[in-house]
């Protein structure tokens, strides 16, 4: 005799949102990105670039970048009772770093880069965001080296690996 048949429905659900959620996560997330035959889209905080004999290498601390409903319930599940008190992650984005552990990888010469906040002038009153603004990598290699007004380092990026090289690198925004 059943006297809710609602009963077995919440745990599905709670396991179909859980499994929505790890999906989202594994989306930026991949495997290795050395891999010489597919796209990658890895987040990481860049720590270091490097030109040598002509080639052009990027350092970084990989991260897990959520946004959203799937922010909200990762924030949730690492921070309850900051999640109970403002209701969901802050800022509608949140990011996990449990590993200090540094990739290297190689920039191709040709890589896209797109900015949304960087020191034009040497004056902070004069900081403004700027949507995605094309950069050379030429460029992005100097501003990444200025570090008085602006440091670059603090902002996480998008990298887009084909072929075993970095042809895209986009700032993600953070307030």
């Amino acid at each position: 005799m059943l006297k809710n048949k609602n009963v077995y429905l919440l745990p599905l659900l709670v396991l179909l949102f859980l499994s929505l959620v790890t999906t989202a996560s594994t989306t930026i997330k991949t495997a290795d990105a050395k891999s010489e035959s597919s796209t990658q889209h890895l987040t990481v905080y860049i720590h270091s670039i490097e030109t040598r004999d002509g080639q052009t290498t990027l350092t970084g601390d990989e991260i897990e970048w959520y946004e959203g409903a799937a922010a909200d319930a990762v924030f949730a599940q690492r921070e309850p009772e900051s999640a109970a008190e403002i209701g969901g992650a802050p800022d509608g984005y949140y990011i996990v770093n449990d590993s200090d552990s540094l990739n290297t990888y190689t920039v191709a010469p040709d890589a896209k880069v797109a900015m949304q906040i960087y020191d034009h002038t040497g004056n902070l009153e004069e900081l403004d965001i700027n949507w995605n603004e094309p950069l050379t990598l030429k460029q992005f290699i100097h501003e990444f080296a200025k570090t008085d007004i602006f440091d670059l380092s603090g902002s996480p990026y998008h990298l887009t690996i084909k072929n075993g090289q970095i042809v895209s690198i986009v700032q993600q925004y953070t307030p």
